[in-house]
């Protein structure tokens, strides 16, 4: 009697810098390692892919990279078996896929990107609706991908993000002492310093505050054109740049509060990051951060500095309320890694 098929996945997320999507395609491929059917799966992974440690799941690194080593590398080498692509694109020509698509944001907001790349997201995007099975990460995305791709939001499967990840390491305490904030109140920005991002929001509420001793520490990737608009002779500001998921832990542990300040999310993994390290969040009422938060977060208009820095204030001067930490816990306890790995490993199998 023939063994399982093989289930193929799309390595191309460990070639690019880690953000919301590569962090969910690490994720959710070691939620699937996790699986008692681990072996079924085989993860293809670009020439330049980084180190990635498995227990189950054999690694299969081919030649090439990029969107052209995806359409053409990889749709060959698992043209056998089903795929699972997790990064928001995968090969056209391939007939039995599945793809997570996490948000509409070239659809919606195209000036956050270079014009190619916009054009080009567009394009999978049509043709990946037509011809592979798809998920999600949120409701809000299911139904923003059902308008922009004309795909009924049924169709569209939910597989969320998770932070168990953030729960389970040990945070690096000393992560603070290292970037010069001891005896200095600090709010932390996490996520790729983008357009999208809003990093000019929580400069112009940094200005409003007169307490020279407050820091504002940024972490993650630099995109110049945004760094440009920045005070970037404000010695209240810190540019921390990629850290260590223990470092980021131990600055949430630290903390007065995470700022999530995002123009448009598809989902939003930073402050259920930094509930898991009992941190409190000052948020943008975006649709997608209001359903990973719901209450557990303090909200602002996205373009009102004035509302953000009396939150900053107010974070300062009273401590979070106890039954807080319970509501935040309650949040981070809603999503799991392991529960979207199994919606996709049965959804991957009945892909046709």
């Amino acid at each position: 009697m023939p063994g399982p098929e093989t289930v193929y996945l799309n390595g191309r997320f460990l070639a690019q810098p880690v953000s919301g999507v590569q962090r969910y395609g690490r994720e959710i491929v070691r939620a699937l390692d996790r699986r008692p059917n681990a072996a079924d799966y085989m993860l293809l992974a670009p020439g330049d892919a980084a180190s990635f440690d498995l227990t189950s799941i054999p690694i299969r690194r081919l030649p090439g990279s990029g969107h052209v080593w995806e359409q053409t590398v990889l749709a060959h080498a698992a043209r056998r078996g089903p795929l699972l692509s997790l990064g928001g694109a995968g090969p056209l020509l391939h007939p039995r896929q599945t793809v997570v698509i996490h948000d509409a944001a070239v659809f919606r907001h195209p000036e956050h990107f270079r014009p190619g790349y916009a054009r080009l997201h567009r394009m999978l995007g049509r043709a990946l609706a037509r011809r592979a099975r798809l998920a999600t990460v949120s409701h809000f995305s299911r139904a923003e991908l059902s308008v922009v791709l004309g795909t009924p939001a049924g169709a569209i499967a939910l597989a969320p993000n998770g932070a168990d990840h953030f729960a389970r390491l040990t945070p690096d305490l000393q992560a603070p002492a290292r970037l010069g904030l001891e005896g200095h109140p600090f709010f932390v920005a996490l996520g790729n310093l983008a357009p999208n991002k809003n990093i000019p929001v929580m400069t112009r509420a940094l200005d409003r505050l007169a307490d020279p001793d407050v820091r504002l520490v940024l972490v993650g990737g630099q995109d110049d054109k945004v760094f440009r608009r920045l005070h970037a002779d404000d010695p209240r500001i810190i540019f921390a740049g990629r850290l260590g998921d223990a470092a980021v832990a131990g600055l949430l542990r630290q903390a007065r509060a995470l700022i999530f300040p995002s123009l448009y999310e598809g989902f939003g993994i930073p402050p259920l990051e930094a509930f898991a390290q009992g941190c409190p969040v000052l948020a943008s009422n975006t649709p997608a951060v209001h359903e990973v938060c719901a209450g557990a977060a303090l909200y602002f208009a996205p373009h009102d500095d004035a509302a953000l820095a009396a939150l900053m204030s107010a974070s300062m001067a009273i401590p979070p309320d106890p039954q807080w930490r319970a509501i935040a816990r309650q949040r981070v306890a809603a999503y799991s890694w392991d529960e979207s790995a199994a919606v996709l490993d049965a959804l991957v199998r009945t892909s046709r």
